[in-house]
């Protein structure tokens, strides 16, 4: 009982040390909630007033500047109103002197008119009187004015056409005196200052060997590698007892040029057979072409001739291997630009057009295109074509009268082309029919269908045809022959007989990879 009294006694006891503690808790935290209250209440306060000041700062920020602005305007609008009165000044001002101006043009208007009507009426006054003058003239002459004035004018005119007809005439006879002169010293000073050497172009050239072992290396196995040879350039080549020597015989220059070049590396690599052959053939006529395009440059720079055409500049390039009548034709070329050039200068016009005509004038010799064309219709459309001034066009148009001159370069072209070739041994007239003939030959076999290559050799004794063995057979192979040779029986006029000979050959080629 007593432990049951203690233990309710011990828990009474907690429990209302447990109730004081709260309530004590209670009173504390009371206390403090309201501390912190005050405090938030100070620092509200503050915190306003510090906002209030700030915004008293900018109002009178803001105002500061409102006025500045105002005051600006204002300052603005105080200069504008300055000028517009001293505007208005200025217009009051030129106002009156216009006003003031206005009145002396009307005083002076009035002035001058007073004077009009004075001279009007003196110049009354002075008709008058020259009539009567005039009266009194024609009645002690016996003639009227218009009578006496007709026969003033008629005696001048006679009197002024016997002098300018002496005049004309004395003229005309100075100038037949003068003109022959003057033009033999021109045409004699242009041919001395242009003299140079003639040399007559052949149809053959020696080709040097340093012994028959190579001479036989050349002809190869049953004549194999002369036979490729000839087919790849179109060239006859003539292996006789000459010693150390071959000939290569073809009327083209280009050719036998070809013909030398490929033998010449030929020999030397010591590779001799028909494959190598067409392949040297075909690297050296590479080769050629830019050698003539590098002839063609060098010989423009040596006239001082700029602004060519590239195709002018090969083909000028190409007439190193080209012959008018056996007369080199870049020498005569350049030999007729010089002689242009001279006479152009003595003559008072422009050497340089001169000149550059003279160089192309026989350019359409070299043109592949068109050969039914005269050469100088044909140099005139290529020139026109790669836009040459129409007064080049013209002079190599007329240098030999096909068509109309129109500018004075044209007779000085003409008169210049006839001196290179006039000079003794310049030209030679049978190379130049035997090369169109051999030439014509050729052409007439190029126009049957089937037919790639053909070459006009020994002289134009023989011809050989090199047909497609895909577009050509045998037996058309057979007949193509005898068609050529009727055609060139019926159509040419040649020595001898011509002896035309149809190359059919079927090659198959396949690489090893």
């Amino acid at each position: 009982m007593d432990i049951l009294s203690l233990i309710i006694g011990f828990a009474a006891g907690a429990a209302i040390a447990l109730a004081v503690y709260i309530t004590v808790r209670k009173l504390i935290l009371k206390g403090q909630g309201n501390e912190i209250i005050e405090q938030a209440k100070i620092e509200a306060e503050k915190i306003r007033n510090e906002k209030i000041l700030q915004a008293k700062e900018k109002f009178i920020r803001l105002k500061g500047e409102h006025e500045q602005y105002v005051n600006e305007k204002n300052a603005q609008l105080r200069e504008a109103e300055s000028r517009i009165k001293q505007k208005e000044n200025n217009l009051n001002q030129q106002n009156n002197e216009l006003q003031r101006k206005i009145k002396e043009n009307d005083a002076t208007r009035n002035s001058l008119k007073n004077q009009q009507d004075m001279l009007a009426r003196k110049a009354e006054e002075y008709d008058r009187l020259r009539n009567e003058a005039n009266k009194q003239i024609e009645s002690i002459a016996g003639m009227t004015t218009a009578e006496a004035k007709n026969m003033l004018i008629e005696n001048m005119k006679a009197e002024a056409r016997s002098a300018a007809q002496t005049y004309i005439n004395d003229t005309m006879d100075e100038a037949r005196l003068n003109a022959a002169k003057e033009a033999k010293r021109i045409v004699i000073n242009t041919i001395q200052r242009t003299a140079t050497e003639t040399a007559i172009e052949n149809a053959v050239t020696t080709f040097p060997i340093e012994n028959d072992e190579i001479k036989g290396r050349i002809i190869g196995r049953e004549g194999r590698n002369i036979r490729a040879l000839e087919a790849a350039t179109g060239v006859e080549i003539v292996v006789d007892d000459t010693p150390d020597a071959i000939l290569l015989s073809a009327f083209d220059p280009v050719r036998r040029e070809v013909a030398r070049l490929a033998l010449h590396q030929l020999v030397i690599d010591g590779r001799i057979h028909p494959a190598r052959i067409e392949e040297v053939v075909a690297k050296v006529k590479k080769q050629l072409e830019d050698e003539i395009l590098e002839t063609g440059k060098r010989t423009c720079i040596d006239l001082g001739i700029h602004g060519l055409s590239m195709e002018l500049v090969r083909m000028i390039g190409r007439m190193k291997y080209r012959s008018s009548y056996g007369q080199n034709l870049l020498q005569h070329s350049r030999e007729v630009a010089d002689i242009c050039a001279i006479m152009a200068s003595e003559l008072g016009l422009n050497p340089k057009l001169a000149k550059r005509a003279g160089l192309l004038h026989d350019i359409g010799k070299v043109s592949e295109d068109a050969p039914e064309l005269p050469h100088a219709i044909l140099g005139m459309k290529l020139a026109e074509q790669y836009s040459e001034k129409p007064e080049i066009c013209n002079a190599i148009g007329a240098h030999h009268e096909e068509i109309e001159m129109t500018s004075l370069i044209a007779p000085i072209v003409m008169v210049g082309d006839a001196i290179s070739g006039a000079r003794p041994g310049a030209r030679r007239e049978v190379i130049e029919s035997y090369i169109k003939r051999l030439k014509g030959m050729e052409d007439l076999a190029k126009s049957y269908q089937g037919v790639t290559k053909s070459y006009a050799i020994q002289a134009g004794r023989e011809l050989r045809v090199i047909v497609g063995a895909d577009q050509v057979s045998d037996e058309q192979a057979a007949t193509l022959s005898a068609d050529i040779a009727r055609k060139i029986q019926e159509e040419m006029t040649y020595p001898g007989q011509v002896k035309i000979t149809v190359i059919r050959e079927t090659r198959s080629v396949a690489y090893a990879k």
